[in-house]
């Protein structure tokens, strides 16, 4: 069986708005192997070269000021590119880190990513949960992956967090993760997944539930709505 590489990914941004001049000011990717954690990771602050919208410092709390000796995109595209290869990316709302990451890689005049390579997490939860929030945090309190030492958003750490979720939602082993950011460590706890279980109803069983049934008036799976 060939092994199967894809890289979760994420981005900060100093806005939302690529028209109104925004750009990447983190990004961060960790490297599954047949839906399984490898240890590895791509972590990069970049500076913007402009300022942060307010609304943008309050989600993931970068100022201007820390960003000032970072390197330009420019100067980390190609090590970014390396890390990721060709292998599928993922993404949760994989739109919006996408228009920002091939603009940026545009201006470098390197080849941007294409859509056939992208798995966007939350379109494929609203497919799988229907009706259900989609956000990374609401997947994230579904499954039980522990949100409790994130402060703020940040691109490794919700690169962390989602590849949680998607490791879940694959149906691979569960598994619960707390962030410590401070020590750039994850606590990592499977969950144990039990079979299904199976019921065996002898004859008898079978016909006093079907006796049981026909006590029932106007039940919702008469089509007709009574007996």
């Amino acid at each position: 069986m060939s092994e199967i590489r894809e890289i979760v990914l994420d981005t900060e941004t100093s806005g939302l708005r690529i028209r109104d001049g925004h750009r990447i000011i983190e990004i961060g990717c960790v490297e599954l192997k047949n839906k399984r954690r490898t240890g590895r990771s791509y972590q990069a602050y970049v500076n913007p070269q402009r300022g942060i919208d307010a609304e943008a410092m309050r989600v993931h709390g970068i100022a201007s000021e820390f960003l000032q000796d970072k390197p330009l995109f420019s100067q980390i595209a190609r090590d970014f590119l390396q890390f990721i290869g060709n292998s599928r990316l993922v993404i949760h709302n994989a739109a919006f880190d996408i228009s920002f990451i091939n603009y940026e890689l545009a201006i470098c005049g390197l080849p941007t990513i294409t859509n056939d390579r992208v798995v966007d997490t939350l379109l494929m939860a609203r497919k799988k949960y229907p009706g259900s929030p989609a956000s990374l945090d609401s997947l994230c309190k579904r499954f039980a992956v522990s949100l409790e030492t994130r402060n703020k958003h940040g691109a490794l750490v919700d690169a962390e967090l989602l590849a949680s979720v998607y490791i879940i939602m694959n149906g691979a082993t569960q598994v619960e993760i707390e962030l410590n950011r401070d020590q750039g460590k994850s606590d990592i706890r499977k969950i144990t997944q039990h079979k299904r279980r199976q019921f065996h109803l002898s004859d008898a069983e079978r016909i006093l539930h079907q006796e049981f049934l026909k006590k029932i008036k106007n039940h919702l799976w008469c089509t007709s709505g009574s007996e």
